[in-house]
């Protein structure tokens, strides 16, 4: 693999880290699906491992050793920099010494990712990337086959959601929907229960020993919680019981809650 070492900020090579936000990343003409971003060497290693290809690894010096043997493709370069000439083309600190630009794979049909799933954690225009992150993160630790995002929902691969999930955002299979009856047409075997404030919910307690084989725990924004398309549409609505007067947690906090209730399917 090419491993050169770079001193000019203004190297095209390093074009790939200049303009990091979102959109930008997206609408790179030199992949369909855009590019993202990876950051730490445990990040890049989840990422080449589940299947995703490096286009340009940007790492510092300490960090050399160990990108080589995660990277192995003869094709991707590796271009070794100062930290201030990584600092200068980011425009930030990248202190965790690497960061690569990765090509997007394409996005899986909500079928593909939910064949055989038991049980589903769907977000509702969660538009703060650290919660998304994290709400991937009790999603595999807690045993979801799947997350689906509404077409507001922030990027689970944006460079601060991959970070917070630690990398995770690679291991649980997860597509975007763009209505909620378009849900109800492609999960029809499958019991919808929405995590709200309502005075019809059941508690999670006596929901977890009844709840179908199949389940798509439903989350919605901090502020607002789920709309009340979502709420239509669920089949049960489901309610953490709380103490000390308070009425609700962090979005992905109660979704670790509830994922941890779920996390065995019902006796026969």
């Amino acid at each position: 693999m090419p491993v050169v070492t770079i001193e000019d900020p203004d190297d095209s090579r390093l074009d790939d880290f200049r303009n990091l936000t979102d959109t930008a990343l997206r609408l790179r003409s030199e992949h369909v699906d855009g590019l993202y971003m990876a950051e730490s060497t445990k990040v890049i290693a989840r990422a080449v491992a589940a299947g995703h290809r490096p286009r340009v690894v940007m790492v510092q010096e300490r960090r050399l050793t160990d990108v080589r043997e995660i990277v192995t493709d003869p094709q991707v370069l590796i271009a070794v920099v100062p930290d201030a000439v990584a600092e200068a083309v980011t425009g930030f600190d990248v202190h965790r010494g690497a960061l690569a630009s990765m090509q997007r794979p394409a996005l899986p049909s909500i079928t593909q990712v939910t064949q055989g799933a038991r049980l589903i954690l769907i977000l509702e225009d969660l538009i703060e990337h650290q919660n998304v992150g994290a709400a991937f993160r009790a999603a595999a630790a807690l045993g979801a086959d799947a997350v689906l995002i509404s077409a507001r929902c922030a990027d689970p691969l944006y460079r601060r959601s991959v970070r917070v999930s630690m990398g995770t955002v690679f291991q649980v299979p997860w597509s975007r929907f763009t209505s909620w009856q378009q849900l109800r047409d492609e999960l029809p075997m499958v019991q919808i229960a929405a995590l709200a404030l309502r005075e019809d919910a059941v508690t999670l307690e006596e929901y977890a020993p009844q709840r179908a084989d199949r389940v798509a725990l439903a989350l919605g924004t901090e502020g607002n919680g789920l709309s009340a398309e979502a709420l239509d549409t669920a089949d049960v609505v489901v309610t953490i019981p709380m103490y000390g007067g308070v009425d609700s947690l962090n979005v992905a906090s109660a979704g670790a809650v509830a994922l941890w209730a779920l996390r065995h399917p019902p006796a026969p």
